[in-house]
């Protein structure tokens, strides 16, 4: 019974997370509560989550998501090389690929001085929203937020640049319960994107 009820909070979050572009944390207490579920029903673990907006993308939206989700990691890119000096790494929904244009893109930066990222953007003159977003480890991280245009898409995305301690790069390299990378770095998405243009090209 639990594990069916898990079943259907997971893919109820799958279509808000998709249709609606919200972070999977708030997706699954919105769903609980459009099923109608007592407040403290247990949550899916981010797997079935994430299987079920794997699914979800499939069924629906299979022609339109590979392109922005390569504009995604394109745009994501251009902020990783311009803020190389701080160790970028991108991470969430862009990286693991169950991002669609609704998503924002979360780059997460490793610095030896907190302030450093935030006077090179101002040196930039880049427009930037400090706030403060959930971690990799469910802490409260200060970010940089940027609106910033997609030319393939043809409109503004968020972009999250999240400011960690370097000492926090030792433990967030290690693979996932299933052997995956959970972020990755420049070289990383230049070979993701690679991969896209090969399989695009074998396709035609």
């Amino acid at each position: 019974m639990e594990d069916s009820i898990a079943t259907e909070i997971a893919n109820a979050t799958a279509r808000i997370v998709v249709e609606e572009g919200l972070e999977w944390g708030a997706a699954k207490r919105r769903a609980v509560k459009q099923l109608g579920l007592p407040q403290r029903t247990r949550l899916p673990d981010n797997d079935l989550v994430e299987e079920a907006v794997r699914e979800y993308i499939e069924l629906f939206c299979a022609d339109t998501q590979p392109a922005e989700l390569r504009a995604l990691r394109q745009l994501a890119l251009v902020w990783m090389e311009r803020m190389q000096d701080f160790r970028p790494y991108l991470a969430g929904a862009v990286w693991q690929g169950t991002a669609t244009r609704l998503s924002d893109i979360y780059v997460q930066m490793f610095c030896d001085d907190s302030k450093s990222a935030e006077i090179c953007l101002i040196d930039h003159h880049v427009d930037y929203e400090p706030r403060s977003v959930t971690g990799f480890r469910g802490e409260l991280v200060d970010a940089l937020s940027i609106s910033s245009m997609s030319p393939e898409l043809g409109e503004h995305v968020g972009v999250h640049l999240m400011v960690y301690d370097l000492d926090d790069l030792r433990g967030a390299l290690k693979p996932d319960s299933r052997g995956r990378l959970p972020r990755g770095d420049m070289k990383a998405v230049r070979a993701l994107l690679a991969q896209g243009e090969a399989s695009g090209a074998s396709d035609s």
